[in-house]
């Protein structure tokens, strides 16, 4: 199946950045907009609590899984926010690990932010993304 996503690297830029800085998609593709993933199990209780790692991991399982519902999968992913609710690098770069990890060769543009507070009971990670689809 043809991809709708094109990612864009640029060489006037650092190559220090894991991550294409851009990605287009065709007119004709459909455009999946993506909820916050959070890492919450099934029954709504937060997953690992206190692990950033832990976290991630859980927040980008369940957008796979809003991405299948939609008929997409991580490849078809044009962008994503990754948001941290920490003040220490560290703990930013240890889900941003996770994430990167889970795209592969596939990285999209992204911006990894730290936030104050985020909206469930011992939340730390937070993924919102943007997909874009070819239907045939």
């Amino acid at each position: 199946m043809p991809r709708a996503v094109t990612l864009i690297r640029s060489s006037s830029l650092s190559d220090v950045a894991e991550y294409a800085y851009a990605a287009t998609a065709p007119a004709e593709a459909r455009l999946v907009f993506l909820a916050g993933a959070c890492p919450l199990n099934e029954d709504g209780s937060t997953a690992a609590v206190g692990d950033y790692a832990g976290q991630a991991a859980k927040a980008v399982e369940n957008m796979r899984t809003a991405l299948a519902d939609a008929g997409a999968t991580l490849d078809d992913v044009i962008s994503t926010r990754v948001l941290v609710a920490s003040t220490r690098q560290e703990d930013l770069v240890a889900a941003w690990k996770v994430v990167r990890d889970a795209f592969g060769d596939h990285d999209v543009p992204s911006t990894l932010m730290g936030v104050t507070v985020l909206g469930y009971d011992k939340q730390l990670v937070e993924i919102e993304g943007v997909a874009a689809v070819l239907d045939s």
